[in-house]
């Protein structure tokens, strides 16, 4: 399987970006290799802006060119993007609601041996809870180069998660990413699996397997964590009876919490949550940090049994008319 990481999907959307529009501005916190934003500065160096390391600088700078009438993408690692620049990102961009989309590279704990400080595992939760800003994590390459187009596309303040890692490819030519739409990845009527970025590929491992356990779970990749897409998550509850969700991210706050809103106001079902549980990450490879933080296919196995059992239990109590 072809393997691509998100972040080097980005860098060569945002060089086909510059062709198509002059308006399209970069900049980033003297990380541009890593980021993969170097691409775009060889081509067009006019139009890129090294702010140095300083990344609050750099948002205020971004929202400025916005102000302007450019279309700023301001990228550096997701930890000072969330992080660091919160403030300004909070005052300057959403509070504003500027044109600045926020490309944040090296999230989750696949950053790997950078530690606990470089790993942004509370990113979705910051950037969720504020007014204007859109949430966007891709899956894979093909659809962080939609994802990226479909931003500069639509106009506000929009916050685009990226890996390290490469990833499966998962998707081909023919398919389109729509903001705040899901997509469903994997039929099946026995419990859904709800998940974003890296976890995708895993739910779908996790699906085929227990197929042959004589389970059918639906698999709905959630790229767009806001605005969520509730009538995908409502279909699935109402059809399936049992949702698991499924983030390299803290359960707290991200795809788990928006999901779990969701269903607690329209169709409550038996529900669980994979993903990092309330704790930092440490340093170490990014396959065994995984591993380690219950982030694999065999933890959205053994929540989605859990979830159907929950399920069983709560319809057996209905027909006894307890």
């Amino acid at each position: 399987m072809e393997m691509v990481a998100t972040r080097d999907a980005y860098g060569k959307a945002l060089v086909k970006l510059g062709a198509m529009d002059p308006r399209i501005v970069v900049l980033d916190a003297d990380l541009s290799k890593s980021t993969k934003t170097a691409d775009f500065m060889k081509r067009y160096p006019d139009r890129f802006f090294n702010v140095g390391i300083a990344e609050q600088n750099m948002m205020g700078i971004a929202a400025g060119l916005a102000a302007a009438g450019k279309i700023p993408f301001a990228s550096t690692f997701a930890v000072f993007a969330a992080g660091r620049a919160f403030e300004q990102v909070r005052n300057s961009i959403a509070y504003t609601c500027l044109n600045v989309k926020i490309a944040a590279t090296h999230a989750g704990l696949t950053v790997g041996e950078d530690g606990a400080s470089h790993q942004a595992i509370a990113d979705l939760a910051a950037m969720r809870a504020l007014p204007n800003m859109t949430v966007i994590v891709p899956a894979d390459g093909v659809e962080t180069e939609q994802a990226v187009f479909a931003a500069a596309g639509s106009e506000g303040p929009c916050y685009i998660r990226l890996g390290r890692p490469a990833l499966p490819v998962l998707f081909d030519s023919g398919y389109r990413f729509r903001v705040g739409r899901a997509a469903v990845m994997r039929p099946g009527y026995d419990a859904t699996v709800i998940a974003c970025g890296i976890m995708v590929a895993e739910a779908l491992r996790a699906a085929g397997e227990l197929e042959a356990e004589g389970l059918s779970v639906r698999v709905i990749n959630m790229s767009t964590i806001k605005p969520l897409d509730r009538e995908a998550v409502v279909a699935a509850a109402r059809e399936t009876g049992a949702v698991v969700t499924a983030e390299e991210h803290t359960i707290i706050g991200g795809l788990g919490s928006a999901v779990a809103e969701t269903l607690v106001e329209t169709v409550p079902v038996p529900m669980e949550r994979v993903g990092i549980k309330d704790v930092f990450g440490e340093s170490g490879q990014p396959s065994e940090l995984l591993e380690k933080y219950g982030l694999t296919a065999n933890n959205i196995k053994e929540a989605v049994r859990r979830a159907i059992n929950r399920k069983t239990e709560r319809d057996g109590r209905a027909l006894a008319g307890i």
